[in-house]
């Protein structure tokens, strides 16, 4: 018989190593330097994640009845908040739709009271949650990824770099699975589901959390339109709104639910995902001038997992090297000042 549901907990516990400051940081000085590098004599991009898709106007509700434990922060009671979202490919060059990739997810609640994390931020009234497709991360660490990101333009030395500095077994686990998460199938933003991956505070508690779509899954986007994401959603939204429902899986226990793993997906048989909100892109015509201004607005911002209440502060080593690497991207490009966001 499979596990019962246990209770949430909250005896997690994160393991921060002596040097990580000092090494997060210059990963997020490489980072700004191959942003740089990229631009040229261009306005720099995001380093990852440079594609934007589609920038929406959205509503985030809170669920009433919600269990005591997930009643923190915004979801303290049940209300309505306005939200942008942006859709993105997740390489550092804009490119076809149709090559593989990482997807993106990210929301902006506006609206969200208390102290946020950000230095120079901490009054706004926003509070962001980013999202891929997959439920967990191929890269156990940090290192990991910035090895992959380094030489990511040349596999061959990509190849001899891992089998050197991972060993051969280690890069024969890594490379399937990330072949697997850039190589999935292509479908409607509207169908997919889409997680944080790594876990964020919760009040007391830890979760990770989901958004799962209204519509089901159907077949995969035709890769004869280079922007093909955004002609499928662009249709659907001049038909109807597009909704979600958001989720909250909760830390159990360190075997099962880890907070430094990010591989590791968290077994629903223990732990239940509870719905705590539904997002809803609202109806809209892209070809219109304020769909069009949106998207170019949604743009200028920054999205970053940091801009939080300390109460929803991301957790492990993947989410402390992000706060350092998104500051780093948001300055390099002069991202829009987010206490202007309304």
């Amino acid at each position: 018989m499979p596990p019962a549901p246990a209770s949430p907990s909250t005896d997690w516990r994160e393991e921060i190593a002596a040097d990580e400051a000092e090494r997060f940081e210059a990963f997020a000085n490489e980072i700004a330097e191959l942003q740089k590098k990229r631009a040229r004599d261009r306005p720099p991009a995001r380093a990852l994640h440079a594609k934007g898709q589609l920038g929406l106007r959205a509503e985030f509700t809170v669920l009433d009845s919600l269990p005591d434990h997930a009643k923190v922060g915004i979801f303290a009671h049940p209300q309505t908040l306005p939200a942008y979202v942006r859709v993105s490919n997740g390489a550092g060059r804009r490119h076809n739709d149709a090559k593989p990739d990482l997807r993106g997810f990210a929301f902006k609640l506006v609206g969200v009271g208390g102290k946020k994390l950000i230095p120079g931020l901490q009054d706004a009234v926003t509070q962001d949650f980013l999202m891929i497709r997959q439920p967990a991360l191929s890269f156990r660490s940090v290192d990991e990824f910035m090895l992959v990101l380094r030489h990511a333009d040349n596999p061959l030395k990509l190849l001899a770099k891992m089998v050197g500095e991972l060993g051969l077994k280690r890069t024969t686990q890594l490379l399937p699975q990330l072949a697997k998460s850039v190589g999935a199938p292509l479908y409607s933003v509207a169908e997919s589901d889409y997680y944080t991956a790594a876990p964020i505070r919760w009040g007391a508690y830890a979760a990770k959390c989901h958004l799962r779509p209204h519509a089901p899954l159907t077949t995969a986007l035709a890769k004869d339109n280079p922007d093909s994401v955004a002609a499928d959603l662009g249709r659907r939204l001049s038909q109807g709104a597009v909704s979600f429902d958001f989720t909250a899986q909760f830390y159990i226990d360190a075997k099962h639910t880890p907070i430094e793993d990010p591989t590791v997906v968290w077994p629903q048989s223990l732990s239940p995902r509870i719905t705590v909100g539904r997002l809803t892109l609202c109806k809209c015509d892209l070809n219109a001038d304020d769909a069009q201004k949106t998207t170019s607005m949604v743009e200028e911002l920054s999205f970053d997992p940091w801009h939080a209440p300390e109460e929803f502060r991301p957790l492990g080593s993947v989410m402390r090297a992000r706060n350092a690497a998104y500051r780093a991207s948001t300055q390099g490009r002069q991202a829009a000042a987010e206490m202007t966001v309304k």
